[in-house]
Formats: C-alpha cells, sequence, structure tokens
C-alpha cells in the first residue's frame, strides 16, 4: 500500500480546483466526467503547472509543500496518456528505452509482462492502437519510475480493445508495484484497477474511499454498475471455463481464448444477477452462489445490495434490484441468500 496526502489549489479557466485527499491505495484512482480538473491533478503532480499551490506527499516522498518543490526531473513521473507521443520512426526497442531515465536492466522483464518480446525490432509505425498503448506503459515502466500517472490512458480506443488492454495494466500494477493514480471516466476501468477512488466534480473532491464502494454509492449517475471480478481458470469444458474466485468459489464463464492456469478478470452488470433466499434447482443458470448480505441500499427507484461470496476471501457481488423485491424477500444485512447468474452475463477482459 502507498500512502496518498494531495492538498492541491489551481486557479483553471472555470473554475478553482481545490483538491484535498489522504488515503492508502495499491493504485489510487481519480473518476469524474471530462472537465472536472482530472488531468490538471496530474499535470501538478508530474511538476507541468507551476502555479499549483498546496503539498502533494507519495508515500512520505514530499513532491511539492509551501517550502519549494522538487524540480521535474527529480520527481520520477512515468506518465501514461491518452496521446501515447511515440517517437516516429523507432523501432519498439528504442521507444521502450527512450529517455534519460531509461533501465536497460528491466528491459526483458517488462517486454515479458507485457508480451511484447514478438514486437521489439518492429517499427513503432506499424504497430495497432493496443500495441502502442502497451508500448508506451513498457516506457514508462522502464523510466525507474516513483509514481505511475495514467491519464485516460485507454480513451483513443474502441471499446472492445480497451477492454482487451485492461488485463495488461492489472499485470504490470501487480509485479512492479509502483505508486500510481490512475485518471479515468469509465467506472469499470477504474473499478479493474483501484482500490481507492477520488471522485471529482468541477474541482472538487466530492467522493473518496473503497472503489467499488464509492462507484455504487454514485451509480445513478452512471448507466451501468458493474463488477470487476479476479478469477483464475482452472478447467476448460468445452465453451465454459471454471473460474476460482480467491475465496474458493468457482464460477462458470466463457472459454474462449482462455488456458488452464490464466489469471482473468471478468465484468458481471449488477442488473444481471438474480437473488433467491431458496437454494435454486432445475434453472438453466449455471453460477448458483450461496452469498451473504452485507449492504442494501435504497434510493427511490434504483436500488442494490451487496454480498459477500465466501468467508476466507470475501469477493463481494453488487446486485441491482427493485424495492419491491426487497420487500418480498426481506432482504437484509447478514441474511443468507443465493446469487445466481448466466455464464454469458461474464464478459471475459482480455
Amino acid at each position: 500500500m502507498t500512502r496518498f496526502e494531495i492538498r492541491l489549489e489551481l486557479a483553471l479557466a472555470d473554475f478553482v480546483l481545490s483538491v484535498e485527499l489522504a488515503t492508502d491505495a495499491r493504485m489510487l484512482g481519480v473518476f469524474g466526467a471530462s472537465g472536472s480538473g482530472k488531468t490538471s491533478v496530474l499535470e501538478a503532480l508530474a511538476g507541468w503547472r507551476k502555479d499549483a499551490r498546496g503539498r502533494a506527499v507519495i508515500d512520505g516522498r514530499v513532491l511539492f509543500d509551501e517550502r519549494g518543490a522538487l524540480a521535474i526531473e527529480a520527481r520520477g513521473i512515468g506518465y501514461v496518456p491518452q496521446d501515447l507521443l511515440l517517437v516516429p520512426g523507432r523501432s519498439v526497442r528504442r521507444q521502450i528505452l527512450f529517455g534519460p531515465r531509461a533501465d536497460a536492466s528491466s528491459f526483458e522483464r517488462v517486454v515479458a509482462i507485457l508480451e511484447l518480446g514478438a514486437l521489439v525490432e518492429r517499427d513503432a509505425d506499424t504497430l495497432s492502437g493496443g500495441e502502442r498503448q502497451r508500448v508506451a506503459l513498457a516506457r514508462a515502466l522502464c523510466s525507474r519510475p516513483e509514481l505511475l500517472l495514467f491519464d485516460e490512458p485507454l480513451g483513443a480506443l474502441d471499446l472492445p480493445l480497451r477492454r482487451r488492454i485492461l488485463p495488461y495494466l492489472v499485470r504490470a500494477r501487480d509485479a512492479f508495484q509502483v505508486p500510481a493514480i490512475f485518471v479515468s471516466h469509465d467506472p469499470l476501468e477504474v473499478a479493474a484497477l483501484c482500490d481507492r477512488t477520488a471522485v471529482l466534480e468541477r474541482g472538487r473532491v466530492v467522493a473518496l474511499g473503497a472503489t467499488q464502494r464509492v462507484l455504487r454509492e454514485r451509480a445513478s449517475d452512471l448507466e451501468m454498475l458493474e463488477n470487476v471480478v479476479a478469477a483464475t481458470v482452472e478447467a476448460l469444458e468445452g465453451s465454459i471455463a471454471l473460474a476460482r474466485l480467491a475465496g474458493g468459489s468457482v464460477v462458470r464463464v466463457p472459454s474462449s481464448g482462455l488456458a488452464v492456469g490464466q489469471a482473468i478478470l471478468f465484468a458481471l452488470a449488477a442488473e444481471d444477477v438474480l437473488v433467491t433466499t431458496l437454494e435454486p434447482h432445475a434453472i438453466s443458470a449455471r453460477n448458483r452462489l450461496p452469498a451473504r448480505i452485507t449492504a442494501v441500499h435504497r434510493d427511490g427507484g434504483f436500488c442494490w445490495l451487496e454480498a459477500e461470496l465466501d468467508a476466507r476471501a470475501p469477493t463481494a457481488i453488487t446486485v441491482a434490484l427493485t424495492p419491491a423485491a426487497i420487500d418480498e424477500l426481506e432482504l437484509a444485512i447478514d441474511k443468507r441468500v443465493h446469487l445466481v447468474f448466466k455464464t454469458s452475463a461474464c464478459r471475459v477482459l482480455g
């Protein structure tokens, strides 16, 4: 875990950015609509906004405060923007090792984790959008970063490609353990990558906390509330893969492109999960998992509950349902239920 302490004031064209947050996270998400000030926060941390005032301390390291600021080159920032800024005419190898902080000793490890080995001698101009994104990430990781800043890094890609790149970002996060801030307006990306998230509206932090909780509480602002679940493929049965969650539950997901032993992420829309208080029998949905309700939220016509699948290593699943369903099933905290959903409702990311 990294300690993030940020107090920042910066005059923008339409409002004054005034951000204050303190939290521990593996990766901190900054979520909000376009124009809410997300990119300006990253630019201030990177040192590009000379008029920024306040204090930023990342894992005990002071980037700036009232006494002064580290020079840009001393901040050790690995920056991954939406516009990838690859240098024309250079090979992938030269792209990754570009810059004064490039660390050749980490090149092979980075290339292996991001599966770039077959591309290293290719001209970057010939790469697809997803390949260019992985090269930009590799370059940031090979720059000996002390802080990674991701500014809508998938925003220029179409939706299917964005979903395929997500597992690479998760893999890099887990392998390198570098303090990181991830800016996005996509709730699924934030849910997949960030354990803590700050929500910005017109330059103010309006919510801060555990990512799934923050996104649930703002679900009326989102088109769809989705769960993002990590699992490991244990077996393949034709078109179905059996994937085990951290706590032991086994979920059936589509098997296309998967291999035994593979770590995966899958998305499951909250509205695709059914709740029953009786053990389900003779039903076509293949996923029927016992769970315990840990939270019930009512907000007019939009309601959700949270249920944990396992006691040893709980996996929380959010379910969207109606007030009438809550009342008729007498759903309440600590009640034992079964969650039911189809294999096809699980969308494997990657």
